[in-house]
């Protein structure tokens, strides 16, 4: 079977629209059509009820679609492997990562990878960890790289990166600052980078949050339920540069992966929480599918990103 043909058919699902289906294809309407209508003769059954705006799968479509897939898959998970027993790599690795901190993560590995990999074309995307998950999902993706809490991860893979910790942020001029006590050192492991506060201290100042859809916020959500009050949400952004800016012109509070808090800001005073709030950095992929050589160093050079004290560490 032509898969070429398959992946015409996978676009027209995808867009429930055969003009718009052709364009993302770079094919005329026409021709595309005409790549369907063939294929409803040689199988004797209609897969997609068509009308002037929209088109959905019949029955046939749904069986077609959904075996269509897997053989995409298979085709996929042939070509890594002997991929890997080629003398020379080459082929594609389609990746994405979270807006912010993974554009700085993949500054950081590319040049790596391309000197070891010249051969292989990357194909990176800036994408929610949402829509990562759906593209992995659907074998549309084959790398993401991730920020989540445990219970947000799905039924894919997951590499643990590292452990980061979330922060509380005032504006350094904020009465609370008085409070900024040196931390007591419990034991080798337990000094803490900032000093703790109580969140139940800034119940009544504004707050500026990451968006209800991130993957932080369930975290943040629950350290407010925990403190017995409801914050006073000022707006909700999907940036956490936003933050730190709006608290950086005395605006609001705000909490603060540590990721953006690596340089002393003589606007900020940071704290920790007594829960000490953790997110995990995640290396994510499609359950089942073959991690060819490429896609594996890919992941080496970002794990060595998030940990550069131990990046001899290897996969």
């Amino acid at each position: 079977m032509d898969t070429k043909q398959i992946e015409y058919i996978l676009k027209i699902a995808e867009e429930h629209n055969i003009t718009r289906a052709a364009e993302k294809l770079h094919l005329t309407q026409p021709a595309l059509n005409q790549q369907l209508l063939r294929l409803e003769r040689e199988l004797g059954l209609q897969l997609f009820y068509r009308s002037r705006s929209n088109c959905h799968p019949t029955e046939a479509g749904k069986i077609y679609l959904e075996n269509a897939r897997k053989m995409l898959q298979i085709k996929q998970e042939t070509y890594k492997r002997l991929g890997d027993m080629a003398s020379k790599q080459k082929g594609t690795l389609s990746l994405a990562f979270t807006p912010g901190r993974g554009t700085s993560m993949f500054s950081y590995v590319y040049p790596r990878f391309h000197q070891k990999y010249p051969d292989i074309t990357v194909e990176p995307s800036e994408l929610s960890v949402r829509r990562q998950q759906a593209m992995i999902a659907k074998g549309e993706l084959d790398l993401g790289f991730q920020t989540l809490c445990s219970e947000h991860r799905t039924d894919d893979e997951y590499i643990l990166l590292s452990t980061e910790e979330i922060f509380l942020v005032v504006p350094s001029g904020h009465p609370v600052c008085a409070k900024y006590q040196p931390c007591e050192s419990t034991g080798e492991d337990s000094c803490l980078p900032f000093p703790e506060l109580d969140i139940r201290l800034l119940q009544y100042e504004p707050f500026v949050l990451m968006y209800k859809e991130s993957t932080i916020r369930q975290l943040i959500d629950r350290l407010f339920t925990r403190a017995g009050f409801l914050p006073n949400v000022l707006f909700e952004t999907a940036s956490n540069a936003t933050i730190l800016t709006m608290i950086r012109s005395c605006l609001c509070c705000g909490l603060i992966p540590a990721y953006y808090l690596q340089k002393p800001d003589k606007c900020l005073a940071c704290f920790s929480l007594a829960e000490h709030p953790t997110w995990d950095i995640v290396a994510s992929y499609r359950k089942g599918s073959y991690l060819p050589k490429p896609a594996r160093y890919f992941i080496e050079l970002a794990s060595a990103y998030w940990n550069p004290l131990s990046s001899d560490q290897h996969l």
